[in-house]
């Protein structure tokens, strides 16, 4: 009977999730615990009902000396008794923690999927294969509801995701370490144990055994419930997370490793889809996302970009910082104000590439449309040739058109809102003579002009 209901619970989840497909290359990751063992024994046992071809993988932490070595061997016999191909490396992840930060756990995590991908790779398998079961889901999702965690993460362990040049699939969600014990149990198995899973030294075991008895308790299968909450959760997130990008699509602007994000527009949206843009930009920018990283860091997130007011700065974890400048928020890793002063010469039918990707050319081509302010005229004999485009200058000061008088260029900076580390990438024109001529984009000077000449110059700035 235990044989039966495993065997009836793994074989639908698998239909149902169309999770195995004739002619698959498999990889089961195989610790030789309970989970993994019977996983290994059912797909050897199915594998010419399913025409699918069986690897093993596993990797000793080396956390446990000779007793997590003996747990390799062990693997290692049960493959060469089912004449099953065997990947296995030994990771000292003790000596590796000296030269990376994060948790055991996660070092250990990050070095063991590492070798999955290259197993992967070299074999020619399409999916790895982990013996999660409905117990771990649980475990997972209240581990994740109680550190703050929000969005997709909330729905746990999935069923499937993409991994490597396949998938990872995980067949025993449906159901709970009971039926597994009774499986192994059924078919003589004698898998090995982890002794350190009894102590509560860990988050992940104190929820085991301190939360999961009282859930069982009062529903045997609670762990079907949390498998349909995560599977409602994800359905309901992706459907938000593609509402979220078209939003979004026409709000960020991608830079390497750098976001900047238009704040008007940003805070025209439904304060979910908000909530989910920060969560897309974080994983955009984020190779692996930090477990540091909660919803506390959205809400601080969230809290500056609708406050009013000049430059502010938040750290994140692992480097990144978000700025809020004016009306634009930017996301990055390397300070923003390490731009090298620039000087050059602008020469007449040469375009100027500047340092924030725009250009400007001077020509003495008929313009009728010249007020824009990104277009300028003006009468080659008000000016002390050549023209130079440079960065700006403490004590700049430009006569406006328009105004008595003389402004400060930083003054100009300041009433237009243009964010603190723009500044200093932001072309100022001016002739040999060191007078300021034009902030394109911004203001012109006096000399600027509405009349036709023969010999007016004319300025182009393109963004």
């Amino acid at each position: 009977m235990p044989v039966l209901v495993y065997e009836k619970a793994i074989q639908n989840f698998i239909k149902e999730n169309q999770l195995i497909e004739k002619g698959d290359t498999l990889l089961v990751g195989v610790s030789g615990g309970p989970d993994s063992l019977s996983l290994l024994h059912f797909l050897h046992h199915s594998r010419k009902e399913y025409d699918i071809s069986i690897e093993a993988v596993h990797v000793d932490h080396m956390f446990r000396g000779k007793e997590s070595y003996e747990d390799l061997k062990f693997v290692e016999g049960v493959c060469d008794k089912y004449n099953i191909p065997f990947h296995q490396k030994r990771i000292n992840i003790s000596e590796k923690m000296k030269h990376r930060k994060g948790s055991l756990q996660e070092s250990a995590r990050h070095f063991r999927y590492s070798f999955f991908q290259e197993v992967m790779s070299s074999s020619n398998a399409n999916k790895l294969v982990l013996g999660h079961h409905g117990d771990d889901q649980i475990e997972t999702i209240l581990m994740r509801l109680t550190r703050g965690s929000s969005g997709m993460s909330r729905a746990g362990i999935p069923i499937k995701r993409p991994f490597a040049n396949g998938l990872i699939i995980r067949p025993l969600l449906s159901m709970n370490k009971k039926i597994i014990e009774e499986y192994c149990e059924s078919y003589g198995l004698v898998p090995r144990r982890d002794p350190s899973n009894n102590k509560n030294d860990y988050t992940r075991n104190r929820f085991r055994n301190r939360v999961l008895p009282f859930l069982k308790e009062e529903n045997p299968l609670v762990h079907e419930q949390f498998q349909k909450f995560s599977k409602e959760i994800l359905e309901d997130e992706l459907f938000l997370q593609e509402l979220t990008l078209k939003k979004l699509n026409n709000i960020w602007n991608k830079l390497g490793n750098k976001v900047s994000i238009d704040i008007i527009r940003f805070d025209e949206m439904p304060l979910p889809l908000q909530r989910r843009s920060i969560h897309l930009i974080l994983n955009y920018l984020y190779k692996d996302v930090p477990s540091s990283l909660t919803f506390v860091h959205t809400k601080e997130i969230l809290e500056m970009i609708h406050k009013q007011g000049p430059t502010i700065t938040i750290d994140l974890p692992e480097g990144l910082k978000f700025t809020r400048s004016y009306q634009e928020g930017i996301f990055h890793f390397e300070s923003l104000y390490n731009v090298e002063p620039f000087f050059y010469i602008v020469e007449e039918g040469k375009e100027v590439e500047l340092p924030n990707q725009a250009s400007i050319m001077a020509n003495r081509s008929r313009i009728i449309h010249y007020d824009d302010l990104y277009i300028m005229k003006i009468k080659e004999e008000s000016v002390s040739l050549p023209i130079i485009v440079r960065s700006r200058q403490p004590g700049d000061r430009m006569k406006i058109k328009g105004l008595n008088g003389t402004k400060k260029v930083k003054d100009i900076f300041i009433d237009e809102k243009v964010p603190l580390h723009l500044r200093d990438q932001w072309p100022i024109v001016q002739d040999s003579n060191g007078v300021i001529l034009w902030i394109p984009g911004l203001k012109k000077s006096v000399l600027d002009t509405c009349e036709d000449a023969e010999s007016q110059i004319i300025l182009h700035y393109k963004q």
